[in-house]
């Protein structure tokens, strides 16, 4: 994505990486190399904030990964936003994975759905039902519906949205971002094939989540 339109260091993290540096700054002035370890916090800030590019890969029916991170759940779940039968994929972000939020698919936003919850462990099962998340519906041009939900984990305690009911969005495109350590549940319609297993490292837009139903039986 050579034309990728945000800053590689995320204008979400600019707030933490100015303060991290100004500690740092002003504990080095005092006290030397004892303030080293305020350094190694600025590092953290920076590599936790980095928004680079990726490159959209191009196919009919192709799901691409919301997030960075490891894969969680592959298998058949209940879509409680749609009210139906799924193939569900969870991605973990740790606090060292990149945390931007890509499209899954290329589709108008049917439905952005917030519930409030809890703040447990986001590699928990019940994280999907009991955590902070924020759902979006996405309908593609061939009207098949697509739930990309943002979790807050234990650590994560905002879920940034940028999109609402109407708006478009394009396949990899950046829609919202989670701070410090989170999940990504994606529903797909029945029939749908997992690209990826249990335990595989992911990377958000490059790499392909899974085919779509009517693709898969192509």
């Amino acid at each position: 994505m050579p034309d990728y339109p945000h800053p590689i260091i995320a204008s979400e993290g600019w707030a933490h990486l100015a303060i991290a540096v100004i500690v740092a700054g002003v504990a080095t002035a005092f006290f030397g190399w004892w303030s080293l370890p305020l350094w190694l916090v600025v590092v953290f800030v920076l590599q936790f904030f980095r928004d680079p590019p990726r490159a959209v890969p191009q196919g009919e029916g192709l799901v691409l990964c919301p997030a960075d991170g490891r894969v969680l759940v592959v298998g058949d779940a209940r879509d409680p936003y749609l009210g139906r039968d799924a193939l569900k994929v969870s991605i973990f972000m740790n606090v060292f994975n990149v945390h931007s939020n890509r499209a899954p698919v290329a589709g108008a936003v049917r439905e952005v759905v917030y519930t409030a919850g809890l703040f447990v462990n986001a590699s928990f099962d019940k994280a999907s039902t009991g955590n902070e998340r924020n759902a979006v519906v996405l309908r593609t041009d061939a009207g098949t519906d697509v739930t990309c939900v943002q979790i807050a984990g234990l650590i994560a305690r905002r879920i940034l949205c940028y999109v609402k009911t109407g708006d478009r969005l394009e396949a990899g495109q950046r829609y919202g971002f989670i701070r410090f350590g989170s999940r990504v549940d994606v529903y797909l319609p029945p029939g749908s094939r997992a690209r990826v297993a249990i335990g595989d490292k992911v990377k958000a837009t490059s790499t392909v989540l899974a085919e779509l139903a009517t693709a898969a039986r192509a």
